[in-house]
């Protein structure tokens, strides 16, 4: 691409008011901004506030999966159509896209998917991309739009990563923002309040475990508030917020897609002697399988699962695991290849 990508996620919290409905002058404000930036950058924006925006139009409503699908519904046009309003006296149009688990999990729908979004801004529109709740499978579903956002990011290459919430970024137990995370291992984890918001699903703990991610395939993350002064703007100056700094990343594309988006279906428990095989780059065989933990179809994407019960990687299954129960001991019978494995 001639230009970086740049994702920028809107949680639930951050463009609605107390009462659930859109704050409008946010939403105007993230226009403005995301203006000056789009000369700069081929940019997505992830927001939530679907179910927000559409369940003050139900009768009654107590928050359950089919009236959070119908809020959804009403609320998907809703949204866009407001972000549409904002971002008209900038002649930039956008476009909705609403995605599933399974965009990310097959690799050529994700594929499909990167393609459009590439359509979309060879002619300047900027793609805003949120859960399709109406449809998605309750045991498929996104955790977040946080991880939907990371999934983005990696997937596409982007170069920055921007989580917004409605404080000003990662908070210490004095209550200041910590400034930049070189690495985000189990200290920086601890910072995050436990607390989610009342409107929506993620919190401090979702975004630093997926900008944990995202900065371990080598993409710069800043979590800022939205309602700082310019946010978004000097959120990318990293004048504000907290910077979670990128570690090298050499992963071409596709082990980036298989650590990332694609979604595990399967379980195996593997022995030392296939931990320190895998974790000197060969292929996973079935002598190092101790057990399968959950069953799986040849071309469906494993985790590596080891004594300690860690995950050591995961890799695209060669084989079923009724296969490999049948016949797996058979000298040098592969369960994935090196070249499908990604370590984690």
């Amino acid at each position: 691409m001639s230009k970086p990508i740049l994702v920028i996620k809107f949680g639930t919290a951050s463009i609605t008011r107390e009462n659930g409905d859109l704050d409008e002058t946010v939403l105007a404000g993230i226009a403005r901004q995301v203006a000056e930036l789009h000369a700069q950058y081929h940019i997505v924006l992830v927001s939530s506030g679907a179910v927000a925006a559409g369940k003050q139009f139900l009768l009654q409503y107590s928050g359950t999966i089919s009236e959070r699908k119908a809020a959804a519904a009403i609320g998907n046009p809703l949204l866009l159509n407001k972000y549409s309003r904002y971002f008209a006296p900038y002649n930039i149009a956008v476009a909705q896209s609403l995605c599933e688990r399974n965009h990310f999990s097959d690799r050529e729908r994700f594929l499909q998917l990167k393609r459009t979004y590439e359509e979309l801004w060879a002619s300047n529109i900027i793609p805003i991309a949120n859960e399709n709740d109406v449809v998605s499978d309750t045991e498929l579903k996104f955790s977040d739009n946080d991880e939907l956002a990371t999934l983005i990011a990696v997937g596409f290459g982007a170069s920055l990563l921007l989580f917004s919430t409605s404080v000003a970024g990662v908070l210490d137990r004095d209550g200041k923002v910590v400034p930049k995370i070189d690495i985000i291992d189990q200290a920086a984890l601890g910072l995050a309040d436990k607390e989610k918001s009342a409107l929506g699903l993620g919190g401090m703990v979702s975004k630093l475990t997926f900008a944990r991610l995202a900065t371990r395939m080598g993409i710069k993350v800043v979590i800022f508030g939205i309602r700082t002064q310019d946010g978004i703007l000097n959120a990318i100056a990293e004048k504000t917020g907290t910077l979670c700094l990128p570690q090298p990343c050499s992963m071409p594309a596709r082990r980036k897609w298989l650590a990332s988006g694609s979604l595990v279906t399967g379980r195996v428990l593997i022995d030392s002697g296939a931990q320190e095989a895998i974790l000197k780059r060969h292929s996973l065989l079935a002598v190092g399988v101790k057990e399968i933990l959950e069953k799986f179809e040849g071309g469906e994407v494993i985790e590596m699962v080891n004594e300690n019960n860690i995950a050591v990687a995961v890799g695209r299954a060669r084989l079923s695991s009724d296969t490999l129960e049948k016949h797996g001991k058979q000298q040098n019978t592969e369960v994935a290849h090196a070249d499908d494995i990604v370590l984690l």
